[in-house]
């Protein structure tokens, strides 16, 4: 087979699984194909090719002698700088982190690993997970951001070097870099994935974030690390969504989404106000235009509020010791939390789960909410874009999904996020599938 690279995650394992052909074949297309673009892209933080083919030989010898496969047996995996690793370094994009090397893999790791994942090596992160960009450039002109902070995964995704990758969202982490970059990302409902032994900015808004090349493996993906850890104090005891079955099913009726703009439409600039227009138009009574109460405005303040004094907790070991390694963006933000106080800080986390309870009513009449993934296309430079588009979002801890269907005039992605209730995140992705077909079928 030719261009084994661009296959996805669940061609390849079920072709594995087949014998049709071997992780170390494919873990060779994909480091050929590192090989051919990274000068150019830049997505790979840490990467050794001996080790991560030691793991594909290891899948094949399992094959072998017949031993059970994992759903993702022998399949390349991108892990993104801020997530523990027992065999490679993890250095958060920090100066003061050089050297890094932790003696666990996060829990998210380890389940990959045990669901037969080969971990290709540890992509690009923004430092510490939040502003100042890394060196990764978009695969679909490097002149441009790829988005941040999971800009390695999602450019590594985007430009054919691994089928799957992990990443974060605590604000637009997941969401943007995978409208930039013109691939599917995923970010479940809060809660349903362990954070445990990844870089923590903020409880109340961390997530870990999934990047593919199609829904199937998102859900493939999402359901190998759906497992209940209590170790994650997030976390509950509950059954994982189904979301391979459902996200197979035809919908039993027509789903109804609501357009929704939000508060900060003003940011989109012309291209995306224009495309989601006619999207809307060519939707018709399937999407019904819903505008938020005014009171939702106060999410982007709040949002910020949370977010500053969280990191200034959980950075101010950082802080204190090397404030002159961290950057300016990152200093003033730690700074502006720890200038906060107890009482807007509890306030804000009191207005967080009002939204969250508000917009669950508002959502309930609808399989979805669709509003842009970001403000455009990837804007020229290295800074990481606006995530204004998933701010709310992130804030309320709702399963979102940026689907790349459009494209602007220079035929640079676009991304459409649907929003769903928490915990609907199976519904969400098969709505996502029907979305998808209906926009085909227009061409």
């Amino acid at each position: 087979m030719s261009d084994l690279h661009l296959l996805t995650a669940s061609e390849a394992t079920r072709l594995i699984r087949e014998g049709r052909i071997t992780s170390v074949e494919l873990v060779e297309a994909c480091l050929a194909q590192i090989e051919a673009r990274e000068a150019e892209i830049q997505a790979w933080h840490y990467l050794d090719r001996k080790h991560a083919l030691a793991q594909a030989e290891a899948a094949d010898a399992a094959h072998k002698a017949g031993k059970p496969h994992g759903p993702l047996h022998g399949v390349p995996v991108g892990i993104k700088d801020v997530f523990d690793t027992r065999d490679m370094p993890t250095e958060n994009g920090c100066a003061l982190h050089a050297g890094r090397t932790p003696r666990h893999d996060a829990k998210a790791v380890a389940l990959l690993r045990e669901a037969g994942a080969v971990i290709l090596g540890k992509t690009v992160t923004a430092e510490l997970a939040y502003y100042t960009p890394g060196k990764t450039r978009n695969p679909h002109d490097p002149a441009r951001t790829p988005g941040g902070s999971s800009s390695g995964s999602a450019a590594a995704v985007g430009a054919g070097m691994v089928p799957l990758a992990l990443g974060t969202q605590t604000n637009g982490s997941t969401i943007r870099p995978a409208a930039f970059c013109g691939i599917y990302g995923y970010k479940p409902t809060h809660g349903l994935i362990s954070r445990r032994h990844c870089l923590r900015l903020s409880r109340t808004l961390d997530h870990v974030g999934l990047f593919a090349r199609t829904l199937e493996d998102l859900a493939l993906m999402g359901e190998a690390l759906m497992r209940f850890d209590e170790e994650d104090e997030d976390m509950r005891p509950a059954p994982a969504p189904p979301l391979a079955r459902v996200l197979a099913e035809a919908p039993p009726v027509e789903p109804r989404l609501a357009f929704v703009k939000t508060p900060v439409w003003h940011q989109a600039d012309a291209a995306t106000q224009e495309a989601f227009g006619e999207l809307a138009e060519a939707l018709g009574a399937k999407a019904q235009a819903v505008d938020l109460p005014e009171y939702f405005a106060e999410a982007w303040p709040v949002h910020k509020t949370i977010m500053e004094a969280d990191m200034a907790h959980n950075l101010r070991r950082e802080f204190e010791q090397g404030r002159e390694k961290l950057s300016p963006a990152m200093q003033q933000a730690i700074e502006r939390g720890r200038a906060g106080t107890a009482k807007d800080y509890l306030a804000a986390q009191e207005l967080a789960r009002a939204l969250e309870i508000s917009l669950g009513e508002i959502a309930f009449a609808y399989d979805a909410i669709v509003t842009p993934a970001a403000a455009g296309p990837a804007p020229a430079g290295t800074a990481t874009g606006n995530p204004a588009f998933a701010t709310l979002w992130t804030l309320t801890g709702v399963p979102a999904v940026s689907l790349p269907l459009l494209a602007d005039e220079k035929g640079l992605p676009m991304g459409v996020q649907l929003v769903a209730r928490r915990g609907d995140d199976a519904r969400l992705l098969r709505t996502a599938r029907w979305l998808t077909d209906v926009v085909a079928k227009r061409g």
